[in-house]
């Protein structure tokens, strides 16, 4: 017969994970704080209550209007979906491949201080502006059309790849560069067999999310001018052709959809 745990003896407790702010006045006057902040701002913020509630019906009668969806000019859609692929494809193509050595270059176990400053400043301003507002510029820059898509959206996909990818740079197992140089390898050589293969599950990961994100970005900044499909649903809604620009939403969110299915598939045949 065994007697009783010499833990219960001594009144043990249970281990509890200790808090983020150590400090218990620090960390409720934190949340008072924060508390004090969001009720000053909803209190402040200029909501037009009578305008929301004339809002309301109109908002009823754009999704009443919306149904069913008119798929009857299907071939509008698909000449300005085919648009938005391509424009997003080249992107992803064009982002991915630059945002190597951007990556490369903003990883500070890998780079020299003042490249590594390069790399981050050129990540930095890539990622520092919404994709509408770039749009807004190289249409102004290059004109109307496809080009100017394609080139803000390789733009955002450098900011947003070439980030994420210099952050796995930085964690890799640095146990295999300092084996290639052992053997007298350079500098080049060590990126090439020993960086690469450990950050190339994690780009592929990257370019097939960047390609969605590409797919959306390109209905939104095509609504500024930038080509495809993003131009025919503005002139639908600009038309009150509710229910066509349904249509086109539908089928934005089933070339989402497949993407998403696509990209998981390849995923798993990679790992």
């Amino acid at each position: 017969m065994t007697g009783p745990d010499p833990g219960e003896k001594r009144g043990a407790r249970a281990w509890r994970k200790p808090s983020f702010i150590a400090n218990p006045l620090l960390r409720y006057g934190l949340l008072v704080l924060l508390a004090g902040y969001l009720s000053w701002a909803l209190a402040t913020l200029p909501f037009n209550w009578e305008r929301i509630g004339e809002g309301l019906p109109r908002a009823a009668r754009i999704f009443g209007g919306g149904f069913p969806p008119n798929f009857s000019r299907f071939d509008l859609l698909l000449t300005g979906f085919t648009e938005s692929l391509q424009i997003a494809i080249l992107a992803t193509l064009l982002g991915v491949l630059l945002s190597i050595p951007f990556a490369v270059m903003a990883a500070r176990n890998i780079a020299p201080l003042p490249i590594y400053l390069l790399g981050r400043t050129v990540i930095i301003v890539s990622r520092s502006f919404h994709p509408v507002i770039v749009a807004i510029l190289f249409v102004a820059a290059v004109g109307f059309g496809p080009l100017a898509g394609i080139l803000t959206l390789t733009l955002y996909s450098i900011g947003f790849v070439g980030k994420l990818l210099a952050e796995e740079i930085e964690e890799i197992d640095w146990g295999q560069v300092e084996a290639m140089r052992s053997t007298g390898a350079g500098y080049l050589a060590t990126l090439y067999y020993a960086v690469f293969p450990q950050i190339l599950p994690r780009q592929v990961g990257l370019s097939m999310y960047q390609l969605d994100s590409n797919l959306r970005a390109s209905a939104v900044v095509g609504i500024v001018g930038a080509g495809g499909i993003g131009s025919t649903l503005m002139n639908a809604f600009g038309r009150y052709d509710y229910d066509f620009a349904f249509a086109i939403l539908l089928v934005i969110i089933a070339v989402i959809l497949i993407s998403e299915g696509v990209s998981g598939w390849v995923r798993k045949r990679i790992w």
